[in-house]
């Protein structure tokens, strides 16, 4: 494992990512808002590209160099790549199956960095009591969205939307395990954003003008802001402070917390939509948390002899 990484979470690390999930929750709400006046893929594409400048200003204000070459330009286009792709599969997703249902089937990814980081680093193999509050985690999530699993079908063709929701976790988890298997392992956290907020950028927007979607003609104040802190909180901030933790601590107890975000969303939404806030929810909560707790405090399992 590298020196540098930590084992365990501290409290700096816990309150950024719990910090980070809630704003992921609050992000689903501004993007839901933003939607009356900002198709998908635009309202994508912009972030990112706003994200971007965002995180330039800041890495010249700081002096950093995310520019020079060091080995990280393949696997940060790829990342980037992944990054985008990944995006492009939820919201051409979202057109076939339920937001329920997809942010379910998203919140696999971090199954896949589980069952992927042994094969990078075989220290970060997890325990069986960890598989355990995993699964207790995401059952809480599936919990939470029962109820878009039990309503009649979105259409013939959910299963598409579906297997769209699957690739996306699997894209997402694939991008942490390209950040942790190459030289942007290394890299500073601010170049490895760059080059998937860069790439994604363009490649959202010009797929939003490729299929057509409407240019917005105004914005209204509420949606303007909801944009507003999609660039600057969600796509620039949180990204940021997600990909530093990556960079220094265990991958598969870093991920397990992102099964917190469709809860936080759910919440959000309480509070900022008045949504109804249910028992369902409630112990959707709990358990999340409580699967979080025994990823955290089990014990990794030892790497297996060669």
């Amino acid at each position: 494992m590298n020196a540098s990484r930590k084992d365990t979470l501290d409290a700096v690390a816990l309150v950024t990512l719990v910090a980070c999930c809630a704003t992921w929750g609050f992000g689903q709400v501004a993007s839901k808002v933003s939607l009356a006046e900002v198709p998908p893929l635009l309202q994508s594409g912009v972030r990112s590209l706003g994200a971007a400048l965002l995180l330039l200003l800041w890495a010249r204000a700081r002096g950093l160099a995310v520019f020079g070459r060091d080995g990280t330009g393949l696997p940060g286009i790829a990342a980037g790549v992944l990054f985008a792709v990944e995006f492009a599969c939820i919201f051409i997703g979202l057109q076939y199956t339920s937001a329920s249902r997809m942010a379910v089937f998203l919140y696999l990814a971090p199954f896949v960095v589980a069952i992927g980081m042994p094969l990078i680093s075989r220290q970060e193999r997890l325990a069986p009591a960890q598989w355990v509050g995993m699964v207790v985690a995401f059952c809480g999530v599936v919990w939470a969205f029962a109820e878009g699993f039990v309503a009649p079908a979105v259409g013939p063709q959910q299963w598409i939307g579906d297997a769209l929701g699957i690739a996306a976790a699997v894209l997402w988890g694939a991008t942490t395990l390209v950040l942790r298997a190459t030289k942007l392992s290394t890299a500073l956290p601010e170049k490895t954003l760059l080059y998937q907020l860069a790439l994604s950028g363009v490649a959202l927007t010009a797929a939003s003008l490729a299929v057509g979607e409407p240019m917005p003609t105004r914005l209204s104040a509420t949606v303007a802001w909801a944009m507003v802190f999609q660039i600057a909180v969600v796509t620039f901030a949180s990204y940021l402070a997600w990909f530093w933790l990556v960079r220094h601590y265990v991958a598969t107890k870093v991920a397990a917390f992102t099964l917190l975000t469709p809860v936080f969303g759910l919440m959000a939404g309480v509070g900022l939509l008045n949504e109804p806030l249910t028992l369902r929810l409630a112990v959707a909560l709990v358990a999340v948390c409580l699967g979080i707790w025994l990823v955290n405090r089990a014990t990794p399992a030892p790497p297996r002899a060669a």
